[in-house]
This record gives structure tokens, sequence and C-alpha cells, in this order.
């Protein structure tokens, strides 16, 4: 099982999005940004996906601190392609941001991503 979980101000929001999407051997949970760090960084999760309004600073900045810059990743305004998704996964990324008013662009390219790395 695949254990994501969200943070920042559309975190509720990215639960439901990828919940919604019913991909098997993903789990989707609501966390704060510090409890991430911490069960990303013990295993207890495999990836993070944050949300701010641009998507370029809150929603990662307690993660890069605790995570390193190496393992986060933000797209800021972009919206990535399946392509930047898998690129990115396959480089070790495992904390993601992205702005809130894209959750709906962004979320499910993620999501689909992630379940198709098993």
């Amino acid at each position: 099982m695949t254990k994501i979980l969200t943070g920042g101000v559309g975190k509720v929001e990215v639960a439901e999005t990828v919940k919604k999407l019913a991909l098997d051997g993903v789990e989707i949970t609501v966390s704060s940004d510090m409890d991430a760090a911490m069960k990303l960084r013990a295993g207890q999760a495999d990836y993070f996906l944050g949300t701010c309004h641009t998507g370029a600073g809150a929603s990662l900045g307690v993660l890069v601190g605790l995570m390193g810059k190496d393992a986060c990743h933000t797209f800021g305004r972009t919206v990535p392609t399946e392509d930047d998704v898998n690129g990115l996964l396959a480089e070790g990324k495992k904390v993601f941001g992205f702005a809130i008013d894209q959750i709906d662009l962004v979320a499910p390219v993620m999501a689909r991503a992630i379940a198709a790395r098993g």
C-alpha cells in the first residue's frame, strides 16, 4: 500500500480529489506538515502533496527544512504532465508542492503516477 499524505491550505481538497479516483493500492491521509515530515522520515508514509496559494513557498516550507531540498519539488503555478511527474519520481522526489487553485489538475496526475509506481 502506497501512503500519500496531504498538507497545506488545500489538504482536505487534495485528499478528496485523490479519494474520488479510487486508485488501487493508494491510501491518502490529511496531515500536518510536521507530522508528515516525521512519518516520511520514519518510513510510515511514502509521499506528500502540499498546497499553498502560489505552490512555491508555504506548500513545502517545513518539509524542505526537515527532508532536504533533494527530496522535494514544487510545481509553483505550472501543471505537470505525467512524464514530468514520472521523471521526478524516478529521481527519488517524495514531497511535492502546487497551487491550491490547481488541485483538480495536479492532484490526479500526481496520484495516478504514484499509483502506477506501486
